[in-house]
């Protein structure tokens, strides 16, 4: 059963833009501004809330803290010079980006890649995908005061980063998928290690399932908070666990394989309730389904074989004429980059598709009023958003 807005007729009358019409002389309405520096916020936006009492009213989404003009900076860079830009497109799953962009570019250039690479750089989304949910969960429950379960998520993050170390020679921006395949083979031992950083991780888990979702006061502040209307996610372009929470059991990775997605077995979890639970609820179980499909990565790949594909001096690359759309599934819904090239070294025009803009922007203004102000953290947080992503 889903839960409406609150009948308006007591809110004031929107003026010719839109916008409410408030006396803020009267007292009775009140202005406040939810970030940019508040815990509350997962990077570096604002929303300007209209409040009364301690309902909200209407709430304004503010941008523009972080713009990077990366898309156009692209543009004035060769092919393989984009490669530091698009990982910095979203800092949590920066690889993502690096997969969808280099996808485009070896669709249009004719490059093929080889089984080897393949295997590994799912590996890669999947450890992405991995820290990405840990963030999530961590913030949620930072957001609602367990900040235990934040200290616990952040810590087992940090030990998957040592892998990514191992494995790409950095800790964050990676760079280490490349047009053609990937940089290097898995270092020797890579796979115990491993285990071991997915066995403390179910330990944690197990903790913060205990914490979160069989707390009373947990399903309190999250059920039947933030609800979103399925028959809303087309209109706002809902994907990812946000569509699944609500019922929706799309994935790209099932949906439209990529990679070697094909091969592996996994499940989509969906919920039915849309709200701030469910979501959390999809989180958490897709999570568990991450750690899986990792184990399952690392016992069907290859043990040997090729990684790069030979290719000419990439400093001088000419892809001919074309366009081309790549997508995939990232931790918050569909991921993708259209990518335009003129027959030069540089790319005619790249689009990124990302998740936030949708989710963070329209959606998150439709679903705050008449929100109780102290759900309004949460309620962002259970998006799953990262600002910086739209500024781009």
């Amino acid at each position: 059963m889903f839960s409406f807005k609150p009948d308006r007729s007591q809110y004031p009358a929107p003026g010719p833009d839109g916008k409410l019409e408030v006396d803020l002389e009267t007292g009775k309405y009140l202005k406040l501004w939810h970030g940019p520096n508040h815990p509350g916020i997962t990077g570096n936006m604002s929303v300007e809330l209209t409040v009364c009492g301690d309902e909200v009213v209407e709430g304004k989404t503010h941008v523009g803290y972080l713009h990077r003009g990366f898309e156009k900076l692209m543009e004035r860079r060769t092919f393989i010079q984009v490669f530091p830009i698009v990982c910095r497109v979203c800092v949590p799953e920066p690889d993502f980006n690096e997969y969808c962009y280099a996808a485009a570019v070896e669709e249009l250039a004719g490059i093929e890649v080889p089984e080897m690479a393949s295997w590994i750089r799912t590996l890669i989304l999947e450890m992405g995908r991995f820290n990405s949910y840990m963030m999530a969960m961590g913030g949620i429950s930072g957001a609602l005061g367990l900040g235990v379960v934040g200290q616990w998520m952040t810590y087992v993050r940090d030990i998957m980063l040592d892998r990514f170390e191992e494995l790409t020679g950095a800790r964050i921006y990676h760079m280490f998928i490349l047009p053609g395949g990937v940089r290097a083979h898995l270092p020797e031992g890579f796979e115990a290690r491993m285990e071991e950083v997915l066995q403390t991780a179910e330990r944690y888990l197990a903790d913060a399932e205990n914490l979160m979702f069989k707390s009373s006061v947990f399903k309190t502040r999250t059920q039947g908070v933030g609800v979103i209307d399925p028959a809303l996610f087309e209109r706002f372009g809902v994907t990812g666990p946000n569509a699944r929470a609500g019922g929706v059991a799309k994935d790209v990775r099932k949906d439209s394989p990529y990679l070697v997605y094909d091969q592996l077995e996994f499940t989509v979890h969906t919920e039915e309730a849309s709200d701030i639970y469910a979501r959390t609820l999809v989180r958490y179980k897709d999570l568990l389904e991450t750690i899986q499909l990792i184990r399952q990565i690392l016992r069907k790949m290859p043990k040997e074989g090729e990684v790069m594909t030979n290719l000419p001096n990439v400093l001088h690359w000419k892809i001919p004429r074309g366009e081309t759309y790549i997508k995939g599934e990232s931790s918050r819904g569909e991921y993708g980059y259209y990518l335009v090239t003129d027959g030069t070294g540089y790319p005619r025009r790249v689009n990124v598709r990302g998740p936030s803009y949708t989710h963070a922007m329209a959606l998150l203004e439709h679903l705050i009023p008449g929100t109780n102000i102290s759900d309004v953290a949460a309620l962002m947080v259970s998006l799953h958003t990262y600002p910086p992503e739209i500024e781009r």
